[in-house]
């Protein structure tokens, strides 16, 4: 008696180790590009700015403002830079001189820029050399301060005169630091509270009359909706997904009554088959745009169409068909560019879904009296359901996707669809957040669709599992 080997540890994980590839390719090139997409559209970055005690970014918070929040600036401080110089920063400008005092003693130490007149320089536009600027007015000090550091908060080391002669020997530029106040609501509530604090001028957009201004980023996230908000609210959303649902409606029906006629035709293995499975192959060699060109060359002025209706006696003069007058004449040119383009890959699913019906099931049908569209109603078209449930997925999925054949056709502004709207805020407007949310309003259409599908053409089988 032969007793069954049990399989070994390596014969358990083969099917572990052929699953592999494919979770790491699903988790690399669909899962994390998804989550980041959904991460952008619903958080930002930049949303909250925390107020600090002091004007140290090392010091503790005392309140936060949320991004767009108005400010009254109550007071300013310059800091010396941390980082590197950029052009969103306030800064001011301080040398370290060497001169005399009001008494004749030497004086050393700092004073802003604002009160020394730079009247020498290097060849690399160092400051070298200069004089103390006079102040104007009657009851101003006439006399200018230097400080022990580059800060008006640190120790006063001298009184120096004005026109006074002096040394520059280091130069330090500081970030201006503003305190501001500002009304916030409570935890989100109707309640105000008035919150106060110092921020560096990065975060800040501070108005010309230097009293007011706005938080114009943060340094720290939250989740928002405001960028889906921005999508519902722009002015192209709406034109974008009504037209996109509109040309899927005009489109699909005719795409798969034709693609089911080509599919027919091959599988009845008539004469030239191969030459009629060419001919309707061909448009899948082309790409969006080569057919947006093709057809938009067929509806200019000296394209084949006017050249047709002239030549016909119908129009005497060429007709402007693709303009911003003529919105429903780009909306058929792209009815038929996608017909054209796109039914053959419809009709390569519907052709393998006939050829897996076996010959026998039809030519029983046959002997039984039944008639050719009789063998299509009942025999063909509900054995052909899953294929046409997967080239209605692929083909509604690739319908939101359409971008080249619009802009080709419509230039993206007058007939507009969702895609082109994403490419828009991303590449045109530079708004990575907004074109987020449209990538995510697309892909929740798409399952939203597919799960249509899914539940709307099940079989037999399915319907009796479940």
């Amino acid at each position: 008696m032969t007793t069954a080997r049990r399989p070994g540890w390596r014969s358990r994980i083969t099917p572990y180790l052929l699953i592999a590839p494919t979770v790491i390719f699903l988790a690399a090139f669909f899962a994390y590009p998804m989550v980041e997409g959904l991460i952008l559209a619903i958080y930002d970055d930049e949303a909250v700015l925390p107020l600090l005690e002091e004007p140290d970014l090392g010091a503790d918070r005392a309140a936060e403002l949320v991004q767009g929040t108005s400010l009254e600036v109550l007071d300013e401080q310059g800091n010396v830079m941390d980082g590197e110089l950029t052009t969103d920063l306030l800064t001011e400008q301080w040398f370290l001189i060497a001169t005399v005092d009001a008494n004749g003693a030497p004086a050393s130490g700092w004073a802003p820029e604002t009160r020394v007149r730079v009247r020498e320089e290097a060849d690399d536009g160092t400051a070298l050399a200069g004089t103390i600027r006079p102040k104007l007015g009657e009851t101003a000090d006439p006399l200018t301060l230097l400080f022990e550091s580059a800060s008006e908060s640190a120790p006063v080391v001298a009184e120096i005169e004005p026109r006074e002669a002096v040394q520059i020997s280091e130069t330090a530029i500081l970030e201006l630091w503003f305190k501001v106040r500002a009304t916030t609501n409570v935890d989100g509530t109707p309640v105000l509270e008035t919150a106060e604090g110092w921020a560096p001028s990065r975060f800040l957009q501070i108005f010309d009359d230097g009293e007011t201004g706005r938080v114009d980023r943060g340094n720290a996230g939250a989740f928002t909706s405001r960028f889906v908000e921005k999508m519902t609210e722009d002015r192209f959303f709406g034109p974008a997904w009504r037209t996109t649902l509109l040309l899927m409606v005009l489109i699909l029906p005719i795409q798969f009554a034709l693609a089911i006629v080509m599919a027919l035709v091959i599988h009845a293995r008539v004469k030239a088959t191969s030459l009629f499975l060419y001919v309707y192959s061909l448009p899948m060699g082309m790409s969006d745009l080569a057919v947006g060109i093709l057809f938009f060359s067929l509806f200019t002025g000296n394209g084949l169409i006017n050249s047709a209706l002239e030549g016909l006696g119908i129009i005497d003069d060429p007709k402007l068909f693709l303009s911003a007058d003529t919105r429903n004449w780009i909306i058929a040119a792209i009815v038929l560019a996608e017909l054209w383009r796109a039914t053959s890959i419809v009709m390569v699913i519907v052709v393998a879904g006939l050829q897996a019906i076996p010959d026998e099931t039809l030519e029983a049908a046959e002997v039984f009296g039944a008639s050719y569209w009789q063998r299509f109603r009942y025999v063909m078209l509900p054995l052909l359901r899953p294929s046409l449930q997967v080239a209605m997925i692929l083909r509604t999925i690739l319908f939101f996707q359409v971008f080249a054949v619009v802009i080709a056709l419509g230039g993206g502004e007058i007939v507009t669809v969702l895609a082109n709207e994403t490419y828009r805020q991303y590449f045109g407007l530079r708004n990575n957040n907004v074109a987020s949310a449209y990538a995510m309003f697309i892909l929740l259409l798409s399952l939203a669709s597919s799960v249509f599908y899914l539940r709307a053409m099940r079989t037999q089988g399915e319907l009796a599992k479940s």
